[in-house]
């Protein structure tokens, strides 16, 4: 069973500040006869969770390109969704939860709008 469309998350209030980690693994395709291609599917990253107090996983797709942060260094999820996959056993289910995102970017990099710093005026000084 699978949720359809997964379940948005609010970033703010489900993982507060996120630090990068490290790249945890890599899911490669499998050909038709089942071995394992050169293709990468999927990339999923350690980050440190404050809200959660804990190491979260967080894949995204192999299209972006691998991410070599620095360690701790603070970043934030595009488009995050949480999703589920669930398994019947002889006790009822088992659930497993997982995270995913188009990409992960590190925090405030590149917005430079309403910094003052940066307005400073290009017209020469009257006299």
């Amino acid at each position: 069973m699978r949720l359809a469309n997964g379940i948005v998350i609010d970033k703010e209030k489900t993982f507060g500040v996120l630090k990068f980690s490290a790249l945890r693994r890599e899911v490669h395709v499998q050909n038709e006869d089942g071995s394992v291609s050169e293709e990468i599917k999927e990339r999923t990253y350690d980050l440190k969770c404050n809200t959660q107090g804990r190491m979260i996983q967080v894949s995204v797709p192999a299209t972006i390109p691998l991410k070599d942060y620095d360690y701790n260094a603070e970043v934030e999820l595009i488009n995050p969704v949480a999703d589920t996959v669930a398994n019947a056993n002889y006790r009822g289910a088992d659930v497993d939860w997982y995270v995913k995102a188009d990409d992960i970017v590190l925090k405030n990099k590149g917005t430079h709008a309403g910094n003052p710093q940066n307005n400073v005026s290009q017209q020469p000084p009257k006299k």
